[in-house]
């Protein structure tokens, strides 16, 4: 079998309705690539990612006439991976993790995910999520909102058992972020925290796992892994998004270390398909992120089921899901999502407000580091077609950022 076509097709699927009049929260996931490996022997591989990443010509000659098997453990893109596994899969008439490793689970525990929310918006998706299934939710923390009033707003609506997945976007010094751990350790729903201080301080690393409860993940090691994991830097280590390659190599170390693994592959249905059968052969798995439940349309048509927290491995050939060309044609040819004409209004704990041209950098505006100044909160303002709003809109275009 060889490979005869390899397209990068570029959609824009609709974001789920329930986050309608969020365009501007949600800009960064709107698009997705879906790559299509065309073979020889009438298969046809796919898989997806999340953004706009055509492939080069130069990338797609280097796979043209070559069979998908010379590619098993190269460190290609992670969808292009993907759809030449699938493609590997369908011909050999067996699931894609049959040519990762041995079977070791059947399902594999899921998270939800969102965007930075506020309080009352984290509160409604945490509900969502439960009400969909998920025992995990995965959020990036953010300047401009509160994390402890976030927090305190999950552990009013959480179900039993329901654990927050932290993202803390490794951008803190160990003095600005040691308060925040400290505080939140008694709260029942704080489950994961990843990435709280700098990467490459794997020393202050070491020394936070000593001190907190909080199991700690590491998204992207900078060194490759072996390094931090000799230093014990972290209780989990991120997966997917690096590689196929890299995910299997890292991820088998870990379990030597006797550290866990999180699958991170964001995109939809297809990239959640392949995260199930990395999975379901990397030993010590705490759980997948995927943003399928995102979008109100996918390529295949629907979503991987979730049960009580996790969601099965696919058992058919490939990765176990199908491509409808009809709804991937529709959405290949749909428009990209219009973010609104809009402004960032920052409310500081003493009652005085920034407006801001878009969402508001509160480290650029205040000096404070994320999460040390406690009792902001934050929102965008739509065009509304009011007076108010133009003239306001017209300010900020013409000095910046001001304080009210």
């Amino acid at each position: 079998m060889k490979i005869t076509s390899v397209e990068s097709i570029l959609i824009n699927p609709k974001l789920a309705a329930r986050n309608a009049d969020q365009k501007v929260r949600f800009a960064a996931i709107d698009t997705q690539t879906i790559y299509r490996v065309k073979t020889d022997k009438g298969i046809t591989g796919y898989c997806d990612s999340r953004g706009h990443s055509p492939l080069s010509q130069s990338a797609i000659a280097s796979l043209v006439d070559r069979s998908p098997f010379d590619f098993i453990g190269a460190d290609l893109p992670t969808g292009v991976m993907g759809a030449l596994y699938d493609a590997m899969g369908k011909y050999l008439e067996v699931p894609a993790y049959k040519l990762m490793g041995q079977k070791l689970r059947d399902r594999v525990p899921v998270a939800a995910w969102t965007r930075p929310a506020s309080p009352e918006d984290l509160a409604k998706e945490v509900q969502r999520a439960a009400a969909e299934g998920y025992l995990i939710f995965k959020m990036h923390t953010c300047e401009h909102h509160d994390v402890f009033l976030q927090n305190r707003a999950v552990e009013e609506v959480a179900p039993p058992g329901f654990k927050m997945h932290y993202d803390f976007n490794h951008n803190r010094p160990s003095a600005a972020v040691n308060r925040i751990m400290h505080t939140l350790e008694p709260s029942h729903v704080v489950g994961f925290i990843e990435d709280p201080i700098f990467w490459q301080d794997l020393e202050g690393w070491r020394l936070l796992r000593q001190k907190t409860s909080f199991p700690l993940l590491m998204h992207v090691p900078q060194l490759g892994g072996g390094p931090e994991l000799l230093q014990g830097c972290a209780d989990l280590y991120m997966v997917g998004e690096t590689g196929i390659a890299k995910s299997l190599r890292l991820g088998f170390a870990c379990a030597l270390a006797n550290v866990s693994t999180v699958i991170q592959l964001t995109g939809g249905t297809l990239s959640k398909a392949l995260a199930m059968h990395l999975g379901a052969v990397l030993p010590n798995i705490s759980h997948s992120i995927n943003l399928d439940d995102q979008y109100d349309e996918d390529v295949t048509g629907g979503r991987i089921e979730v049960s009580e927290g996790s969601s099965p491995v696919p058992e058919k050939p490939g990765l176990g899901v199908e491509v409808n060309e009809e709804i991937l044609a529709r959405l290949a040819a749909a428009p990209a999502t219009v973010i609104p004409r809009h402004l960032g209004i920052l409310y500081l704990p003493g009652g005085r407000k920034f407006y801001t041209p878009s969402i508001p950098s509160v480290s650029r505006l205040t000096g404070f580091v994320e999460g040390n100044l406690p009792g902001i909160r934050s929102e965008v303002w739509n065009d509304d077609g009011s007076a108010q709003f133009s003239s306001t809109y017209e300010q900020v275009q013409r000095q910046g950022a001001f304080l009210e």
